[in-house]
This record gives C-alpha cells, sequence and structure tokens, in this order.
C-alpha cells in the first residue's frame, strides 16, 4: 500500500467510533476529498458499516452516496504463529455533485 490513493483511506479498528466518524467527515469538508473508503477486517466489518451509516444519515445527510462495496479475505499469521484467513470491506463513499 502507499502512494496517493490510500490518502483517502480510514482503517477502522479500536479507537472510539466518533474518531472514525470525524475523521471521515473531515475528509469530505475540510480536505476536500471527492470520495472516502471506509476499510475494516474481522470483526471490525460492522462497525465500519455502523460508522459510513451514521456519515451518510446524521453528518453528511444527501452529501455522500455509497459507490462501491468490496468484499474479500486475507491471510495471515497470527501472534500465535497459527495461519489464519479475516474477512475484509472497503465501502467507497462519494461526495454528491451540487446541481
Amino acid at each position: 500500500m502507499g502512494g496517493a490513493a490510500d490518502d483517502n483511506s480510514i482503517f477502522v479498528g479500536e479507537k472510539p467510533f466518533m474518531n472514525y466518524v470525524t475523521g471521515v467527515v473531515i475528509q469530505f469538508t475540510t480536505q476536500g476529498a471527492t470520495e472516502v473508503i471506509v476499510k475494516a477486517r474481522g470483526k471490525f466489518i460492522s462497525r465500519a458499516v455502523d460508522i459510513v451509516e451514521v456519515v451518510k444519515h446524521r453528518f453528511l445527510k444527501d452529501q455522500v452516496k455509497t459507490t462501491d462495496i468490496k468484499l474479500g479475505s486475507e491471510e495471515f499469521t497470527n501472534k500465535e504463529g497459527k495461519d489464519v484467513r479475516v474477512s475484509t470491506i472497503e465501502i467507497t463513499l462519494l461526495q454528491i455533485k451540487k446541481k
């Protein structure tokens, strides 16, 4: 990873829920992003969905829409040295052009 494409990505993890909501809103409002990708894996997938819904329906109502949802899985070695597979999601939010 790396490069310009990742500048508009939010990776959901253990931080407080509102940190992620605020992060997405700031990308659109102060950083001028036209799209933001919310990414998560494993147990954080449902949290990513909740974040997107809160942004769309409370903070940026009628200003952003979901344009793409990518599902997948990643394999990695956990702390115990076991190979595990975890589900992933990427939700793309696009700013709605004002007419």
